[in-house]
């Protein structure tokens, strides 16, 4: 049996500068502010080393940038 995933809610409290910066990031990345906050919590945990890196995470936790495609610069000269 697979183990359910489960998520906790609470109240955040933040101040209306710092409230304003954090949505602003979360458009310019194309994520909730809700999927931001989850995003930036995950990254320092990850930094700090207090949280493995996987796999397979949600996606406000994937890093966007590596989601790019990449140029071939593979060039054949067929001359």
């Amino acid at each position: 049996m697979a183990k359910k995933e489960t998520t906790k809610s609470f109240v955040l409290r933040v101040d209306a500068e710092t409230m304003a910066a954090i949505e602003a990031w979360a458009a310019d990345e194309f994520r909730s502010t809700n999927g931001q906050l989850q995003w930036i919590i995950a990254e320092a945990l990850r930094k700090s080393g207090r949280l493995k890196k996987t796999k397979k995470g949600p996606p406000a936790a994937q890093d966007r940038g590596a989601s790019e495609p990449q140029m071939d610069t593979d060039v054949t000269d067929d001359h």
